[in-house]
């Protein structure tokens, strides 16, 4: 991990949803549970074989960082299932769990008051984005749902038309829709396919979270910085003295 100074050449921020906004333990391990009982067709046993083939442990809940559940966008984890046995064909399966994931935005918990903390960093000048391997309509509701989505200025999930990460799609749409130089982006997630979607565009900060999946030790060689949770942001990151075009 590279410590660096406070950076005003930062004029954007791209965040990660899942493990970075909300709360991955709280939000995600009955979704999880569910999404395995969908593929196992109700079978208990063959349910808990898929969540360890796919990074869950079944007895306690941890989740294996950069494992498909913890970093895989619904496509790659319904593949992960069938591989591992689900005998739910992989287009009904990716589909029934888009819809899961959509539905689980009403069940999330966030790290923080969103609302508020979206507001705060929208009124210090930063364009603000999301980049999630979750659909677009999930990212979207939990934007609704948590108040934040006036602050919002670019949203993409794994089916939005960017690429999947860790591609540098996501990043370089971000920056079409703002005006932004990737060098002016700093990029924030809970996995290492966050930070390599960073690296790959040449983001000019990559910043990990703890509120996820990851540890210190693996996120600390892709970032440039490791914090707690999102909120202290703002204590690195100084308010925007420049405006860009949108």
């Amino acid at each position: 991990m590279v410590v660096m100074g406070r950076h005003p050449e930062i004029g954007g921020i791209l965040f990660d949803k899942d493990g970075t906004l909300l709360d991955y333990d709280a939000s995600w391990l009955p979704v999880n549970r569910e999404l395995a009982r969908i593929a196992a067709r109700g079978d208990a046993a063959l349910a808990d074989r898929l969540l360890l083939a796919c990074g869950m442990d079944p007895q306690t809940g941890h989740i294996v960082p950069d494992s498909l559940l913890a970093a895989g966008n619904t496509r790659q984890i319904s593949d992960g299932l069938v591989a591992a046995g689900s005998p739910v064909p992989t287009d009904e399966l990716t589909e029934r769990l888009d819809a899961l994931f959509a539905d689980a935005a009403r069940f999330s918990v966030p790290v923080t008051d969103l609302a508020a903390f979206f507001r705060r960093m929208h009124e210090r000048g930063y364009k603000l984005g999301i980049a999630s391997s979750d659909n677009e309509l999930s990212i979207r509701h939990t934007a609704e749902r948590f108040g934040f989505a006036d602050y919002v200025d670019y949203i993409a999930g794994y089916d939005s038309g960017f690429g999947t990460k860790p591609e540098p799609g996501m990043v370089l749409g971000f920056c079409a829709a703002t005006g932004l130089q990737p060098s002016e982006v700093a990029v924030v997630g809970d996995n290492n396919h966050d930070l390599h979607m960073a690296m790959s565009a040449e983001a000019g900060l990559r910043i990990a979270v703890l509120t996820g999946t990851g540890s210190r030790e693996s996120l600390a060689d892709a970032s440039h910085y490791c914090l707690d949770d999102i909120t202290a942001l703002e204590g690195l990151l100084p308010g925007v003295g420049f405006a860009t075009s949108p």
